[in-house]
């Protein structure tokens, strides 16, 4: 019977700080961040739970801000494909794996999956990748139904259990579990943590 605890590791401002588009010119950048992560934060919410595609979402803001849609979705899904994580943040974590198992959860889009995932082989380094857009919930939906659902599926004790996020949301879910929850800031990066569990 398994008794290694759940290493839980977030994506974006966690292990990666860049965001989507970033290599349009910035005032197209500019536009495109205040329409969707401002001004319209259902339609993102949504396409996190998997009710939209990036293809949706690439069309909408084409269509909003007059650029053309090919051009859009190319520099998105280059910029997707392009994103990085420090190897030595990567094989940390993958040294990590015989103390516990480790779980990228991240609340992402279907351009997670597609094309940052495989491209950044994350699969060589985390023994299971959980996104919100295929899981159709995020990590604080209720009370942290998805902490849950993978220390069941591990025989894992939630007491025993870490998280590594940004989020305070998240943070205060999990530790409500009684999760051991270490919250990741600019003074804290995910390093300093990753260097007091090895």
């Amino acid at each position: 019977m398994n008794t290694k605890p759940i290493l839980f590791i977030d994506f974006f401002k966690t292990l990666n700080h860049e965001v989507y588009w970033r290599s349009l010119p910035s005032a197209e950048k500019e536009k495109i961040q205040q329409l969707l992560f401002r001004n319209n934060t259902t339609l993102v919410n949504d396409w996190m739970r998997g009710k939209h595609s990036a293809e949706d979402v690439n069309r909408i803001a084409a269509e909003k801000l007059n650029i053309p849609y090919e051009h859009l979705w190319e520099v998105f899904v280059r910029d997707c494909k392009t994103m990085k994580i420090p190897i030595t943040t990567l094989e940390t974590i993958n040294q990590l794996r015989h103390k516990y198992f480790t779980i990228l959860l991240t609340g992402n889009m279907d351009s997670f999956s597609r094309f940052t995932q495989p491209a950044l082989h994350l699969d060589n380094y985390f023994d299971l990748i959980s996104n919100s857009f295929n899981e159709g919930l995020h990590k604080t939906d209720n009370e942290g139904e998805l902490f849950l659902k993978y220390t069941r599926l591990y025989n894992a004790k939630i007491q025993d259990c870490v998280l590594l996020d940004d989020s305070k949301q998240v943070y205060e879910t999990f530790s409500k579990l009684g999760g051991i929850a270490y919250l990741i800031t600019p003074e804290k990066t995910i390093s300093f943590y990753l260097k007091q569990l090895s």
